[in-house]
């Protein structure tokens, strides 16, 4: 019995191939399996199965497969940028801290030092160094841009970018650019210091310059052992642009004048500028010049008279130059003697106040600018004004010794007049009967 049961189901089995074999092919496929007899079934029975389309199936899967992988393979290229850029980040964080720890300055220390820079490439100057952290600071927001970037293109793509990673490097940012402010702060505090401290030792070093000239001039002075205040002389033994005096006191308003002034050269051509008085927007206010073989002039307000007086002797000779600004009359004295009279000479001008009195040196700007062609060489003494015209016997009775009147605008005193220049000097004055023409 069972062997019959066996060759009906090859019988079944045969018949099923051959069938198969004759049809065509029409992409079914059978497959027959051994069942237990039921009832009156007589035939082979088979489950039709569709046909599996591998060849699409398996490039589907390798589609994904590859998708995968290049995804994998971009996360773990961003993950690996990013660990750079977070470590990077961390050494210059790292530099900012210990180099602001270490790094400390002297009072009154200088940028010329040699200094260990904050960041590696950071410049001495405070200048500098606030433009390069800037640079820096402005490098990393790129960089954070271009990771935000790289954020949105992981989101489109697909990909995660992990949320951890970005916090991270936001308060790594954050603190840096912190520390970056901080450091800014400090080099602007230390920028200011080092001003202050420049300007303090400018003013320390001006005012011992000061306190030297004084002490020098105290000490040209001879200790000023006068008989009396106005008993004294300027000396100007050599024709330079350095070498003056000055009255510490300047002019009022005046509509009339007198200058009068010992006087002694030998200075040839000329005894050049023994008086000048420059005020702002007029350097020529008031003049008294003789240069060349021209005759000694009157300058007031750059407006020019030629006097008839005659100092080139080498002894010393008593002037006197008066002037009125009603019709510009102008007188000159020599010797306590009237030598010549004038008008027309800046008439109805008002001698401006304000201005530098200058002794030996013709201003061009007020109170410099000299020119040594101009410069008075020889002595000077008791250079008085007054703010009137004197009348001649007042004038020759300080010629010819027989009083002294101060002038009541400028008198001529030690401490009105300061001296300038090596080789100036002030000196004991000869008594008045030894400065006479005829002794």
């Amino acid at each position: 019995m069972f062997s019959f049961v066996y060759a009906f189901l090859c019988f079944c089995a045969l018949g099923c191939r051959q069938q198969a074999s004759s049809q065509v092919d029409d992409g079914k496929r059978y497959i027959c399996r051994a069942v237990p007899l039921i009832g009156d079934a007589t035939s082979c029975p088979v489950t039709l199965l569709p046909e599996a389309n591998a060849g699409g199936q398996e490039e589907e899967l390798r589609n994904t497969v590859m998708q995968l992988r290049d995804t994998i393979l971009q996360q773990k290229a961003t993950i690996s940028k990013q660990i750079g850029t977070i470590n990077e980040l961390t050494t210059k964080l790292s530099l900012c801290a210990s180099t602001s720890d270490d790094r400390k300055y002297e009072k009154g220390a200088s940028w010329g030092k040699e200094k260990q820079n904050t960041m590696g490439d950071v410049p001495r100057d405070p200048n500098d160094t606030i433009e390069n952290l800037g640079k820096t600071m402005q490098g990393l927001k790129d960089r954070l841009e271009n990771l935000e970037q790289q954020q949105m293109r992981a989101n489109i793509s697909g990909a995660p970018f992990p949320s951890e990673l970005r916090d991270l490097l936001q308060r790594r940012l954050v603190e840096l650019e912190k520390q970056l402010l901080k450091k800014v702060s400090n080099l602007e505090a230390e920028k200011s210091m080092l001003s202050n401290a420049t300007a303090a030792y400018r003013m320390k070093t001006e005012s011992t310059l000061n306190a030297l000239v004084e002490r020098i001039s105290e000490l040209e002075k001879g200790g000023e052992d006068f008989k009396s205040p106005e008993q004294f002389k300027l000396s100007l033994p050599q024709r330079t642009n350095y070498l003056y005096g000055r009255i510490t006191k300047s002019l009022p308003e005046m509509y009339a004048f007198t200058l009068c002034m010992w006087i002694k050269s030998s200075a040839s051509p000329g005894i050049g500028t023994p008086f000048s008085y420059g005020v702002p927007g007029q350097a020529n206010e008031i003049v008294l010049i003789e240069w060349g073989n021209n005759p000694i002039e009157l300058l007031i307000n750059d407006k020019v008279a030629q006097l008839p007086l005659e100092v080139r002797d080498g002894r010393w000779h008593h002037i006197c130059i008066c002037w009125t600004t009603r019709d510009g009359q102008w007188e000159a004295y020599q010797d306590g003697g009237k030598q010549g009279t004038g008008d027309n000479l800046a008439a109805w001008h008002p001698i401006k106040p304000g201005g530098v009195i200058i002794l030996g040196q013709e201003q061009d700007i007020v109170g410099g600018r000299f020119d040594a062609g101009q410069a008075f060489v020889g002595e000077l003494s008791q250079v008085n004004i007054w703010d009137r015209v004197l009348k001649p016997a007042e004038i020759q009775s300080m010629a010819n010794c027989t009083s002294y009147t101060p002038g009541n605008v400028i008198s001529w005193v030690a401490s009105n007049v300061e001296v300038f220049g090596r080789g100036a000097f002030k000196r004991p004055l000869e008594m008045c009967q030894e400065r006479l023409p005829n002794t």
